[in-house]
């Protein structure tokens, strides 16, 4: 496992809130299908986000909506485009924010590009710099399909 945060061991993270998840059956998450798009992962946490902090309404709330918005976006887009299909789709309140699992069908690294600076038109390449600064924890799990990364993303 790669991890650039401190999950414990085998990737559980501990003080799941009851009642407030979007996914599938692994470490104790409701079962749900697979998203089809980005869009409807990000749907589906933005229900889990509005269900938990509908008396909140603020500014720094809305950056951390955005901030989860975004990483889940990526991180689906991400399985979609690069490795092999979104395979599983998890998420979560836990004590310390919004836990996200996403699978795929490839065993490859997510790797960063740097920009050409012949066009200044190369695409892509920025999605993971910005899942890892968003993310409090990072962790990739070989899987015999694919890969896991689980993400911790603080909502306070």
């Amino acid at each position: 496992m790669t991890d650039t945060g401190a999950l414990p061991e085998g990737g559980e993270m501990p003080g799941a809130i009851a009642g407030r998840t979007a996914g599938s059956a692994d470490h104790g998450f409701a079962r749900q299908a697979v998203p089809r798009t980005p869009g409807e992962a990000r749907e589906r946490v933005a229900e889990l986000l509005g269900a938990a902090f509908c008396d909140l309404r603020n500014e720094d709330l809305d950056v951390v909506v955005a901030d989860a918005l975004l990483v889940t976006s990526e991180l689906v887009t991400n399985a979609i485009r690069h490795g092999r299909g979104l395979t599983g789709f998890r998420a979560a309140l836990v004590d310390d924010g919004l836990r996200l699992d996403i699978e795929d069908g490839s065993p490859e690294q997510p790797t960063t590009s740097a920009p050409s600076a012949s066009d200044g038109l190369t695409r892509g390449g920025f999605g993971w710099p910005l899942v890892c600064r968003l993310s409090r924890h990072v962790a990739i799990s070989p899987r015999p399909d694919g890969k896991r990364i689980t993400v911790l993303v603080p909502l306070m």
